[in-house]
């Protein structure tokens, strides 16, 4: 590891400093957040609709800057990042993968790989190896276009494309919400996988908290636009927090039935 390697590994991988955020002319959506994600763990951004993890994650890719406070990503404010190289640096897997629907398969997961003008064998072997990695097919697959693919394998090229240029940091906003409860399911248990394996920074964003116990490492805990907290497992399932209780108790009563 080089110097700047060294200095980087000193702090989270990611760090919310005091972070509020209102939109122009609008509301405050997010008002005094502060956590942190240390590197290779997988913090769950837990919360009703309209909660403020959306733009919690948003903010992680400087897709929107904060009115206040700091966001920290790799020891540097995201505002002293170029945009498009923090943005590049980065992967992201949002619901139904959002694909470019004149792309193929093979072109969707080199898009950054392109971008960055990798050589072309270098680039073709990487895809192979990601579509073996998130299992899909090359041999039927590679060429078919994002409406001829089921919802279950847009999702996965969703995340071969997040995961082209081997970053470091992945963020997955609700990215196995729009799926049928079978493939959700399949789709979560790769993740697992894929996760234990590649040991990636990981911020996803769900409503759905069976899922946040299930994937999540940590779980932070949004409600109306702070952040009651962000928890273990263990610390969630014990927590006496008004919000926390509100939160897991249908989900103790749904247990019971």
């Amino acid at each position: 590891m080089d110097a700047a390697g060294e200095d980087a590994a000193k702090f989270p991988a990611i760090e919310f400093r005091s972070v509020s955020y209102q939109a122009p002319a609008g509301p405050r959506i997010l008002d005094g957040i502060s956590f942190s994600v240390a590197r290779g763990e997988t913090v769950v951004l837990l919360g009703r609709s309209g909660a403020g993890k959306t733009t919690a994650l948003k903010l992680i890719n400087r897709l929107i800057a904060p009115t206040a406070g700091s966001v920290v990503v790799g020891g540097r404010s995201t505002t002293e990042w170029d945009p498009i190289a923090l943005r590049r640096s980065i992967g992201y897997v949002i619901q139904d993968s959002g694909l470019f629907p004149h792309y193929n398969v093979e072109q969707n997961i080199a898009v950054v790989p392109n971008l960055e003008h990798w050589p072309r064998q270098r680039t073709v072997s990487r895809v192979a190896e990601l579509m073996e990695v998130v299992g899909l097919d090359r041999s039927s697959l590679a060429f078919r276009y994002p409406h001829q693919l089921s919802g279950g394998q847009r999702q996965r090229v969703g995340v071969a494309r997040a995961l082209a240029a081997d970053p470091e940091i992945l963020l997955m906003d609700e990215p196995f919400g729009a799926l049928d409860p079978i493939t959700r399911s399949e789709l979560q248990d790769e993740f697992l996988r894929l996760q234990q394996r590649l040991r990636k920074t990981v911020v996803m964003v769900t409503h759905d908290l069976r899922e946040g116990l299930l994937l999540g490492s940590r779980l932070a805990l949004f409600e109306a636009g702070r952040l009651a907290g962000a928890f273990s497992k263990d610390e969630f399932a014990r927590s006496n927090d008004k919000t926390v209780q509100q939160y897991i108790s249908p989900f103790r009563h749904q247990a019971a039935l």
